[in-house]
């Protein structure tokens, strides 16, 4: 038998009050009709009937046991006070039922309130049989007591019914906060949160060489990495360590102990390496999931030259590390995440607002300006050339303006890749300012985490813009190296360097600094020789020593 409750019975004074106030009706109505005091032993039964409905409420066997017990004492003395009633004439006809009938209503009220439909029908029928048998047992079954029995019964049948229907009507709707609002409320909490953080990061990159470095305590590795999904059944380096850039198994759908770990949640060593490519000789891996609540966020691999590196002791250890991790890299994931959509979606409203706005007044007024121009009269010479230069002017910038906005709708497909953003935008933009663009890229099939890509696009887009706007340049180079956690970004031109000629450019170079610093990354500006500008960007450290191309000596493409 289940434990009545976990604690002592909490009494609800208004809940007692109302049952003392209904047992001391029915016991003053019931001395009335009969005149007796042995009759008011129904109403002593009645009250010992309700203890255990009252005291073990919430119990799942009690509670609808005890409002079934005041069901059948109730009704039973319907008959008893109406047969005594009529022996002492002081109510006839089997009405004297109507003293104890009002108390009908507390178990069926009760169960109606706690949404007990189905047992408030049981204890209707209940009452109808107990009704009907106590006025054959005590021989009151005639026109008053029925009548009495059918007028509660109705009332029963309304309390178990409408109970709900009055409850929804009367109960104010709860308050659902707007998306926005809701919204708001819980980046202000994250805001919060993130700012009390150590070293008030939330970056994914960050968090896992972190996470690196509290693994070299605890278990032997040349190599390690941290790994996430990316979307598409493939995941990204966040960050790896070793002598050696490892290219490391990204496919859930291969026959390795990273699909075998994501699937399964669980730790998996093999005597395998679980690159692409090893050289081979002994070898031991160690594959760990990093999961928060039921969702598997990322893989930890940690892999050492040697055979059985990797016993049940270490890999016990590796997992109270990683444990505590998970949570921190989720989140940072999560505020990733977050920023991007909120970037993007910000990128394509003020998209929206430029072309449906300034740009389509500035195509008016060059319209404006043709009809000025066709309507001049003869030899207003002067005018028609100033309206020329003006005209010009306008369509200069109704090109910019176009340029600025592929620019912002400019995105990485995650099926195309990061080189084949900037490619795309460099040829729209080279083609548009008579540029020569020459591409060298050299893209490994891992991908860096979507919103490093996104930074590193950007970037790649200003550097673009500067050459093209200020550089007065001939030719554009653009190399492209990408092999996670690592990447540089090279973009040169010939042109005529940044000089004091140049101002806006220095803006431009704030903003890829500070794009730069936001996925950790170095952004590097230096002369070309014999003229130009080379900026690159370089994320993480270079998988071999000659990796970082010369702009001069790389090969060109177009």
């Amino acid at each position: 038998m289940p434990a009545l409750a976990s604690g002592p019975v909490r009494i609800r004074p208004a809940e007692a009050a109302a049952r003392v106030v209904m047992l001391a009706l029915v016991a003053a109505l019931t001395y009335a009709f009969t005149g007796s005091a042995a009759q008011l032993g129904w109403i002593v039964l009645l009250a010992v009937a309700a203890v255990p409905s009252f005291l073990a409420r919430g119990h799942a066997v009690l509670a609808p046991l005890g409002r079934a017990g005041e069901v059948l004492v109730t009704c039973l003395a319907a008959g008893s006070v109406a047969a005594a009633a009529d022996t002492a004439d002081r109510v006839t006809g089997g009405f004297g039922a109507e003293a104890v009938l009002p108390y009908l209503a507390v178990p069926l009220l009760t169960a109606a309130l706690r949404r007990r439909q189905t047992e408030g029908i049981g204890l209707l029928v209940l009452s109808a049989v107990t009704m009907a048998a106590s006025g054959l047992l005590f021989d009151t079954m005639h026109g008053g007591y029925a009548a009495v029995c059918i007028q509660w019964l109705v009332q029963g049948a309304i309390i178990t019914f409408a109970t709900e229907t009055m409850r929804q009507l009367l109960q104010p709707p709860d308050p659902t906060p707007q998306p926005y609002a809701e919204a708001t409320r819980l980046l202000t909490q994250l805001r919060s949160v993130a700012r009390s953080l150590p070293g008030a990061t939330l970056d994914p990159g960050g968090i896992s060489e972190h996470l690196l470095e509290e693994l070299r305590a605890v278990a032997p590795g040349h190599r390690a990495a941290v790994l996430s999904a990316s979307g598409g059944g493939r995941l990204v380096v966040l960050a790896q360590t070793g002598a050696e850039r490892v290219d490391w198994e990204t496919t859930l759908d291969a026959d390795s102990g990273i699909a075998d770990a994501w699937a399964t949640q669980q730790p998996q060593t093999a005597s395998r390496s679980q690159a692409r490519s090893h050289p081979g000789g002994d070898v031991s891996s160690l594959v760990v999931p990093l999961v928060a609540g039921v969702r598997t966020i990322g893989l930890v691999i940690l892999e050492t030259d040697a055979s059985g590196a990797y016993p049940s002791s270490v890999v016990q250890s590796v997992t109270e590390v990683t444990g505590p991790a998970s949570l921190r890299l989720e989140a940072a994931l999560l505020f990733d995440d977050v920023r991007s959509l909120a970037t993007n979606e910000e990128r394509q409203r003020l998209a929206r607002e430029i072309h449906d706005g300034v740009a389509q007044e500035l195509v008016m007024v060059g319209y404006g300006i043709d009809n000025a121009q066709a309507t001049l009269p003869e030899g207003a010479e002067e005018t028609a050339e100033e309206l020329r230069t003006l005209r010009a002017e306008v369509t200069r910038v109704i090109t910019e303006l176009r340029l600025s906005l592929f620019e912002l709708r400019s995105e990485v497909d995650r099926n195309g890749g990061l080189a084949a953003a900037i490619a795309e935008y460099a040829r729209t933009l080279g083609t548009s300012a008579g540029l020569r663009v020459h591409f060298t890229f050299d893209e490994s099939t891992a991908r860096l985490p979507a919103a490093t890509e996104a930074e590193l696009l950007r970037i790649a887009q200003e550097a673009i813009t500067n050459a093209r706007k200020h550089a007065g340049a001939s030719n554009l180079w653009v190399t492209c190296t990408v092999d996670p956690p690592y990447a540089e970004i090279e973009v040169s031109d010939d042109g005529k360097g940044f000089a004091d000629t140049r101002p806006d450019g220095r803006y431009g170079l704030t903003i890829m600094a500070e794009r730069a610093e936001r996925i950790r990354g170095r952004l590097k500006i230096t002369p070309r020789h014999p003229s130009g500008t080379t900026v690159a960007v370089v994320l993480g450290t270079p998988p071999r020593r000659d990796s970082v191309r010369d702009s001069v000596s790389a090969p060109e493409g177009e």
